[in-house]
């Protein structure tokens, strides 16, 4: 639901220990985007949109994310560096000094609500210390009506201060940044960093904890589209390798592009109301949907722009992780409401870097949880500090910051839901051919959507007709061939035109897996770990 109107409702923040506050409730994202232009903290881009920087951090900080450990999550949780402990007094004494903070302030406060599906349903109420922030919570939760607001009572409570510093020594932090979340009060408590990825990822981390534990639903870190026929999608993925991109279909609506609960009454379900995609090397010719949803009302963040404020998507001189974020409905082809069936075809995209995985197979059901639990992507050379060379990465389930539990909760989950639906689960390189990084080039994303539209409307299937080829490392089901698709481009052996090189770097990359996998062996069943790579040597 569209929701453009200011809401005549007043509230006070006295409850949350804000004394005073001057309380901007509910403002509409053109009076949000202007105020934060008055206030000197954005600017319009050529486009419409707002452009904001985000100061010091233009990404989340992982070792900065904390979970209170309470009777609620310390059996519960897979505490370590990913789930960092949080001391219940010490959160209790930084959020009475956030809200001393916050005192005093004009703030920005807004009512919202995450999760499709009404049954799942998470009232939110965010309460921000700059307008953009707000707007951000605006374009990425779920828009209440007019109506639904007169009564609307929040369970959750998100409260962001980009302008608090907290005293490591004294608050118990790593350092001035942080994002807190505590399940028995219910907040998520975000402070030293503008960076507006926080906001929702706190949201999306509690309900990882939440929809299984308590709802019998398995939260995914994936987009999601359906076909005319009712077929959904899935694209499981970790940051730049499509997973927004290749959902924004223009012959199929769009559920969501990173947040979705699959359920026991067999639907799946946005958690969010926007999308928030990498923009750099944005093109309108090669993402004609995502560039034309940049205009007013989304919000441009770290991009570089000329005189004319027209945006360089090129230019990553701020930084590589340039972002858009905006309401849903500045796409065209959606799902209202955004909920799908059962998943047909479920994707796992990867940006291999080393450029041996096929640019499509086919998985097992132990393959498929193996990968899962894996969650492989490859770093390359500027993405980081240091890196040079492809580095393979790891993020179990595809999103291992924002998962509280043991990966492999979320993985039996899947794997019994895969099952139960039939779906057929197939590992999507979107990465490097004819060669690693620096030898190799990218994938053409035109031979990518070829190849996921085939998969999706079955001519893949029917024109393997069951003869795929078994690939000796990974042992993945691979087409000899494929609608649309140069028959050349579907061996990655093939298109390095070095045997040697191909399989020696093959082996490397299966030696990674193996690596990365012993953490979980003790969790995992046979047919888990039959779906591991071979080792040739």
């Amino acid at each position: 639901m569209v929701n453009h109107t200011q809401s005549t409702k007043s509230i006070s923040l006295e409850k949350y220990g804000i004394k005073n506050a001057k309380v901007q409730y509910q403002l509409t994202p053109d009076q949000l985007h202007d105020t934060a232009i008055e206030k000197g903290q954005g600017v319009e881009a050529s486009s419409g949109a707002l452009a904001v920087n985000t100061g010091e951090f233009t990404g989340r900080s992982p070792m900065d994310r904390f979970i209170v450990k309470d009777d609620i999550t310390k059996g519960r949780v897979w505490w370590g560096n990913i789930n960092i402990p949080f001391d219940s007094d010490k959160f209790q004494k930084l959020y009475d000094k956030v809200v001393d903070y916050l005192s005093e302030k004009e703030l920005f406060v807004r009512d919202s609500f995450a999760c499709a599906d009404e049954n799942y349903k998470l009232n939110i109420r965010v309460i921000n210390e700059y307008p953009w922030s707000n707007m951000f919570a605006s374009n990425m939760f779920l828009r209440p009506t007019e109506e639904e607001l007169k009564d609307f009572t929040p369970e959750w409570t998100i409260v962001n201060a980009p302008g608090f510093m907290a005293n490591a020594e004294e608050d118990g932090t790593r350092q001035h940044n942080f994002a807190i979340l505590d399940f028995t009060r219910k907040i998520a408590l975000i402070g030293g960093t503008g960076y507006t990825g926080e906001i929702k990822k706190g949201i999306f981390s509690a309900l990882n904890f939440i929809l299984p534990v308590f709802k019998d639903t398995l939260p995914m870190h994936c987009s999601a589209n359906v076909g005319e026929e009712g077929d959904t999608s899935i694209f499981f993925g970790l940051s730049g390798t499509g997973k927004t991109t290749l959902s924004t279909d223009p012959n199929r609506s769009l559920i969501g592009d990173d947040e979705h609960g699959w359920t026991s009454e067999n639907t799946v379900f946005n958690f969010e109301g926007g999308c928030y995609a990498k923009v750099i090397n944005l093109s309108q010719e090669q993402e004609p949907e995502i560039y034309g949803a940049i205009k007013k009302g989304a919000i441009l963040e770290n991009v570089i722009m000329n005189d004319k404020n027209e945006v360089d998507f090129k230019d990553t001189s701020i930084t590589q992780n340039t972002r858009v974020s905006y309401p849903i409905h500045h796409i065209e082809n959606i799902k209202v409401p955004s909920i799908g069936k059962n998943p047909k075809n479920i994707f796992f995209l990867t940006a291999d870097a080393f450029g041996v995985l096929p640019p499509i197979s086919k998985l097992t059901p132990g393959q498929a949880a193996y990968h899962f639990i894996s969650g492989y992507t490859a770093k390359v050379a500027g993405t980081e500090a240091g890196i040079t060379e492809p580095v393979p990465s790891f993020s179990a389930c595809f999103g291992a910051p924002f998962m509280p539990l043991h990966p492999t909760k979320y993985a039996e989950m899947l794997s019994k839901k895969m099952q139960e639906a039939g779906v057929t689960v197939w590992l999507v390189n979107t990465g490097w051919t004819g060669g690693p990084y620096g030898v190799g080039s990218r994938m053409k994303l035109k031979y990518t959507r070829a190849m996921i539209t085939a998969a999706m409307d079955g001519s893949l299937e029917e024109a393997n007709k069951g003869n795929y080829h078994i690939h000796s490392v990974f042992k993945v089901e691979q087409p000899r061939t494929c609608p649309n698709v140069p028959t050349s481009v579907l061996s990655p052996r093939q298109t390095w035109n070095n045997d040697e090189g191909y399989y020696n770097t093959a082996d490397k990359l299966a030696v990674s897996f193996k690596d990365n996998f012993k953490q979980f062996e003790d969790n995992a069943n046979a047919e888990i770990l039959a779906g591991a790579p071979n080792v040739r040597k």
